[in-house]
């Protein structure tokens, strides 16, 4: 199984940021992940447990069932379509207050269909991570 952990401390409360997190609709604006939809609600609706999330143009788009969400605190999901590059996809969010912002502590954890390939794979991950808070950061809770 190969393990990323991304950590990126974000302008904002723990309510605000987690809100903007699991906002999944709104990931298009940006994550740098392409489209973003919603393709089943779940409860609270529209974006908690029972959620399916779409992200990322049609041909790669991962689909990603959130499986816990604890406002605001915590979010798991799982891959659940998409990615084939990728089997037993499980990730979790955290947000903690931290400084007058808040810590956002994402990991995930897989396995490659394609021996060989996890180090690429989690690099790729890692960077998609990075990329999805850095923009979340930028275009949610800029610095002032």
């Amino acid at each position: 199984m190969e393990q990323v952990e991304v950590r990126r401390r974000i302008a904002g409360t723990p309510e605000q940021v987690f809100a903007a997190y699991t906002d999944h609709a709104s990931w298009a604006e940006w994550a740098g992940l392409g489209p973003a939809r919603i393709a089943r609600e779940g409860v609270p609706a529209p974006n908690g447990v029972g959620c399916v999330r779409v992200l990322g143009p049609r041909l790669v788009a991962a689909r990603e069932e959130v499986l816990s969400f604890e406002p605001p605190k915590r979010m798991t999901y799982r891959i659940v379509g998409g990615l084939p590059l990728l089997r037993d996809h499980f990730g979790e969010v955290d947000f903690s207050p931290d400084a007058g912002g808040t810590l956002v502590v994402w990991r995930c954890r897989f396995a490659s269909r394609i021996p060989g390939l996890g180090g690429p794979l989690r690099r790729m991950v890692e960077r998609t991570f990075r990329g999805a808070l850095e923009g979340l950061a930028k275009h949610r809770f800029p610095e002032r």
